[in-house]
């Protein structure tokens, strides 16, 4: 049995489990989309952001990417902030990292990964940038690594604070709130590192003026 047919095999077992335990589990679902929180979380296999929350199919909406980023010029990540905020309406936006993240031990090198990933890994440097002088104080490795990972997803709320996305949806409905959070590979928790409500001043150059 190869590797696609063991899921395609699984995935039956799964739904024929689901559908004995409760028939009309299926159908249910197919009519309801109502999650009040939408995640930007990291491709890493090893963070689901169901599993972790202990969230069931339609209570949360996921964007995932490499070292959960938010670029400015993603239109693939616009989208989904798009349409959670103003057709989901959701009332939370969660950035959440993760400790020992590829990407992030990616950036902290001089490696040539070649054309797209030296790219993406870019906006990570941006952030060692901004936080050089408290990186490098830090001797230990994997500790700057943690700190760039947790500076990471600051920079990442913040930049989800300055889209007319969020702007638009604060101004009119006081919503969504923002979230940054690692989660521990090593035990299993996550660590809410930062925050921003509607109320949350920003810089005044990224302020948009008439929303």
């Amino acid at each position: 049995m190869t590797p696609i047919d063991k899921l395609l095999r699984d995935n039956k077992a799964w739904a024929t489990g689901v559908k004995a335990e409760d028939p009309e589990y299926f159908e249910r679902l197919s009519h309801l989309q109502n999650p009040e929180f939408l995640w930007i979380g990291c491709s890493d296999s090893r963070v689901p952001a169901d599993k972790i929350t202990g969230t069931q199919p339609g209570e949360i909406f996921v964007h995932r990417n490499i070292a959960n980023m938010v670029v400015h010029t993603d239109v693939n990540l616009l989208s989904v902030l798009d349409y959670a905020v103003n057709h989901l309406n959701v009332r939370h936006v969660i950035v959440c990292g993760h400790y020992g993240c590829g990407g992030i031990k990616a950036a902290m090198t001089n490696h040539d990964y070649k054309y797209v990933l030296n790219m993406w890994l870019r906006n990570i440097k941006d952030v060692y940038r901004l936080y050089r002088e408290e990186l490098n104080g830090i001797k230990d490795m994997e500790q700057r690594t943690d700190r760039l990972t947790e500076l990471n997803v600051k920079e990442q709320v913040s930049h989800l604070a300055k889209t007319s996305i969020i702007q638009r949806a604060w101004k009119k409905d006081r919503r969504p709130h923002l979230h940054g959070w690692v989660y521990g590979l090593k035990d299993g928790l996550i660590k809410p590192v930062c925050g921003m409500s509607p109320d949350e001043p920003i810089d005044p150059i990224y302020q948009y003026d008439d929303l």
